[in-house]
């Protein structure tokens, strides 16, 4: 283990948070909020300090993917914890280890609180915590490798940007990780900036837009309203909230295909077309299931139906409308898909449509094997032959998904809260979604759970997040052996 590089890159990790905290201090700032500017002064201090002191350190060798794997989960743990201190420092979240639930949930852009009056917090902290899905949405490496030149050359870019990014596979949208970086996240900033400007022109106040952009954006969820997106009752703003969250949902490569006039590419690749189409489909069934609940006002029920599948598919978790209300038959489908979750390369959260497929198209390709022992079936993609190392980390990923959900299950249920609560609450959580059902539904939190329980789902969204093998490297006690991490 390099612990040179890992320490070095705490450093820029911690003072780009303290970078990212300053607006959310001039926030408090105009809007005079004394409690909340002395939460945020110490915790920024301590941020640009310490960070820059570590990112001075100097460091020999390159960084390998277990390094890269390392860097990774330690920093998101690390940026958790100091980015949680403004809260329990001004005191409108007492407990640190919910103030640590809420910003992980932040950051991994699940959306989870245990906030039972979301309006008790003050605009400073409003826009802290709706920034962090913001910035969890891309990815804080990510944002690293498109601004600062960290790493050269030895492919240390690729490791770090594997390490952080979402899919079975890491592609480059161009031969240089550092220009994919700033595309990516150029195609980020340009989406956000559109929604923001769509919600003030449909009406929406300034500051509301801007957090509500943050959250979509980073299909986080987090709502300044006890009753989220049903505070707006505009059906502009809900249907425009709703159509962002399904395109911050689609594989960014896709945009950059667009941007590159390659339509038939865009249009052609397999998994933004399952995407679509398991979004569609979920909306009319759905629709169809609870359109007695919308007597006489049948658009209004598919309307509820498109933002919720929206919402719960891209693991955003903004609500219109109380589905724990709707019939057993919409309330399970939806856990499928919270399962299912949105696009690889995406901001979304859960198992990813690739995935999906991949698993479905070997189990094809496995029983044509048996009924034709001698002819060789690849699985293909997108009319690509899919290399078996992808294959293998697909099956070990959904081996680790299931281990990981039974024992965290198991742990929760010790706090009773029923079989649908403990079930959806971690994969709610796991999957980065937000909202479950019954207790944890729409209306609900997760103020009620144990404090373990709040530690254990906490580090499901991190497993989530950074899709389990970063977390499990870091919990790996070989990983920390000097030389166990070569490249």
């Amino acid at each position: 283990m390099n612990y040179r590089i890992v320490g070095k890159y705490m450093g820029y990790i911690l003072f780009v948070e303290g970078l990212f905290m300053i607006p959310a201090l001039l926030v408090a700032m105009g809007y005079h909020e004394p409690d909340t500017i002395a939460a945020f002064i110490p915790v920024i201090l301590v941020c640009l300090a310490l960070g820059g002191i570590l990112a001075r350190t100097r460091s020999r060798g390159s960084i390998g993917m277990g390094e890269g794997f390392v860097i990774c989960s330690l920093g998101w743990i690390v940026m958790s914890l100091f980015g949680a201190l403004p809260f329990f420092l001004s005191r409108r979240i007492p407990r640190f280890i919910d103030c640590w639930f809420e910003t992980v949930s932040g950051f991994t852009t699940t959306g989870s609180s245990i906030l039972t009056n979301v309006e008790g917090l003050t605009y400073g902290l409003f826009y802290w915590r709706s920034f962090t899905h913001w910035i969890g949405g891309m990815g804080v490496l990510v944002f690293l490798l498109a601004v600062v030149p960290l790493a050269k050359g030895n492919g240390e870019p690729f490791n770090l940007m594997r390490a952080e990014s979402p899919g079975p596979a890491v592609g480059k949208l161009t031969p240089r990780i550092s220009v994919t970086a700033r595309i990516t996240y150029a195609i980020y900033f340009g989406l956000t900036v559109l929604e923001f400007v769509l919600l003030m022109a449909g009406g929406m106040p300034w500051f509301d837009s801007l957090v509500n952009s943050f959250a979509t954006a980073g299909t986080g969820g987090f709502a300044i309203w006890n009753n989220s997106i049903g505070h707006y009752p505009s059906q502009y703003l809900q249907m425009t909230i709703a159509v962002f969250m399904a395109l911050f949902g689609v594989n960014f490569s896709v945009y950059y295909m667009l941007l590159m006039k390659q339509f038939k590419d865009a249009f052609a690749n397999e998994e933004f077309r399952a995407y679509w189409a398991i979004m569609i489909g979920a909306t009319v069934i759905i629709g169809i299931n609870i359109m007695p609940m919308y007597p006489g006002d049948i658009g209004q029920g598919f309307r509820d139906s498109f933002f919720t599948v929206s919402s719960i598919m891209t693991t955003t978790g903004f609500g219109t409308a109380d589905f724990d209300k709707w019939p057993d038959f919409s309330r399970y489908l939806l856990l499928i898909i919270m399962c299912i979750g949105a696009s690889a390369g995406s901001t979304g959260g859960g198992m990813k449509v690739s995935r999906l497929l991949l698993m479905f198209k070997h189990l094809r390709s496995q029983m044509r094997q048996m009924l034709h022992p001698r002819k060789i079936s690849p699985v293909r993609m997108d009319g690509r032959i899919v290399e078996d190392t992808v294959m293998f980390g697909t099956t070990a990923y959904m081996a680790a998904y299931a281990m990981i959900c039974v024992i965290s299950m198991l742990i929760v249920s010790l706090d009773g809260k029923g079989l649908v609560t403990t079930i959806s609450a971690v994969i709610a959580t796991f999957n980065n979604i937000g909202p479950g059902l019954d207790i944890v539904g729409t209306t609900g939190n997760f103020s009620s759970f144990s404090d373990i329980s709040k530690f254990v789902m906490s580090i499901d969204m991190l497993f989530g997040r950074l899709e389990i093998f970063p977390i499990l490297f870091l919990l790996s006690p070989s990983v920390w052996r000097r030389r166990a991490l070569k490249k």
